[in-house]
């Protein structure tokens, strides 16, 4: 191997080592705490940091996940609650997100991820079904009783299903961004702004016009 190629390959071996350093789920705290001062008319990956003096305990302590969501607000029976850095301004830079997440009667948090964010569940109360399907379509799937965790890995289609006809279920989640995202696939292929193409859904899911026109009503579209 020549000098010239020996060369090529390590500045490509550093510029890769540095870019795998860069990507990360959240940046890096500077200081022991990072107060998000969220009157501040800044724009930034984060939020701007209140001097650490003005800090004060209830920056740290919310109440937002103590009462139940209105699980009736959408088609699927469930509402997630988040902490966020308007209830909680103390988890600023700590790359982390609770989550309360209520569902009806056999209701469903359908297929959906967090492409910014792993996810560990914690079952309060009822029975789930959960599960998530990795990048070779392998499903991995458990029920979970009160006391019982589930992973979901970072960017992974998951679900929440209640078994329960009957009482509704709760959970607790962690996720590992203070601004995870979510994305529902049904939702994100058929009811998107503008539209995605007939012809490509028609393609992708082996249906007809008529049955994406039923999917994006049933969706709201």
């Amino acid at each position: 191997m020549n000098i010239n190629l020996s060369s090529h390959f390590l500045q490509l071996f550093i510029s890769l080592t540095l870019l795998i350093g860069l990507v990360k789920p959240d940046p890096e705290p500077l200081q022991d705490y990072c107060v998000a001062d969220t009157k501040s008319p800044l724009f930034i990956n984060g939020a701007p940091c209140l001097k650490p003096s003005l800090a004060i305990p209830s920056h740290f302590t919310t109440s937002a996940l103590a009462k139940p969501g209105n699980t009736k607000a959408n088609q699927f029976g469930f509402a997630v609650t988040l902490t966020t850095l308007a209830n909680l301004p103390g988890m600023n830079t700590m790359g982390l997100t609770m989550a309360r997440v209520d569902i009806a009667p056999n209701g469903l948090v359908p297929p959906h991820s967090h492409p910014r964010a792993s996810e560990v569940t914690i079952c309060l109360q009822g029975v789930l079904l959960v599960g998530f399907v990795d990048t070779s379509n392998r499903q991995f799937t458990q029920q979970l009783k009160p006391g019982d965790s589930f992973v979901f890995p970072k960017g992974l289609i998951h679900y929440l299903y209640n078994l329960d006809s009957r009482k509704p279920a709760l959970a607790i989640s962690g996720l590992s961004s203070q601004n995870p995202g979510a994305q529902i696939a049904s939702r994100a292929a058929f009811v998107s702004d503008p539209f995605i193409p007939d012809v490509v859904l028609e393609k992708a899911f082996q249906i007809s016009t008529k049955d994406i026109e039923k999917i994006r009503r049933n969706l709201g579209g």
